[in-house]
């Protein structure tokens, strides 16, 4: 069993992911906010297995926090919108955010991995041709600052790796399933709306 920290635990991939790993078996810490929907959480009845800590990964003292005493972490918090009127938020979470757990986890001493989900936006265009994980974006243009801030962030992640971090990369494209509806599941929002409306 292992002790693991989850951000981005009130989000639809991060909640299925709480609820995934404790059904194995590990012990899981999910980092919310205060002011976050933990509906899509398992309860807080469902044992010693299960604690949430409260912060913010754009707070790096409560990072330090919720990695203790852990052995993974999986980072799945990010701020994930097709547009936003300051698109500043991109940046300091999804790529300042990725920094400060780079730095707790290498001073929270117990990690032995940090799992980054990342996004299939990271890796650019394809022309047509079926990519995987090894390709580089090319950044000459960027259709969202979202896929800007991804590629960013994805920079941080290779630097921590080169440095000896042990950082997985993940690349999730379109993703959906039964559960909470946020930004994270549009595509089922879409299929819901579009059934329901079918019906109507």
């Amino acid at each position: 069993m292992k002790k693991i920290a989850v951000t981005g635990a009130s989000g639809f991939v991060g909640g299925v992911l709480c609820h995934t790993l404790i059904k194995h078996g590990h012990s899981v810490r999910p980092l919310v906010r205060r002011t976050s929907d933990l509906s899509g959480l398992p309860s807080p009845s469902t044992g010693e297995n299960f604690e949430l800590a409260y912060g913010d990964v754009t707070d790096y003292r409560s990072l330090l926090d919720a990695f203790f005493g852990c052995d993974v972490i999986f980072h799945a918090a990010a701020v994930v919108e097709p547009w936003l009127p300051d698109p500043s938020s991109f940046f300091s979470v999804n790529v300042g955010g990725l920094k400060n757990v780079v730095q707790a986890a290498k001073e929270t001493k117990t990690i032995e991995k940090v799992i980054y989900t990342s996004s299939m936006v990271a890796l650019g265009s394809t022309d047509g041709y079926v990519a995987d994980e090894s390709q580089v974006h090319h950044e000459k243009y960027f259709y969202t600052e979202y896929e800007r801030s991804k590629v960013a962030a994805d920079n941080v992640a290779s630097q921590a790796a080169a440095e000896g971090l042990p950082i997985v990369t993940l690349y999730p494209g379109v993703v959906y399933g039964p559960g909470k509806l946020t930004t994270g599941n549009a595509l089922a929002k879409m299929l819901r709306s579009s059934t329901c409306s079918s019906h109507a």
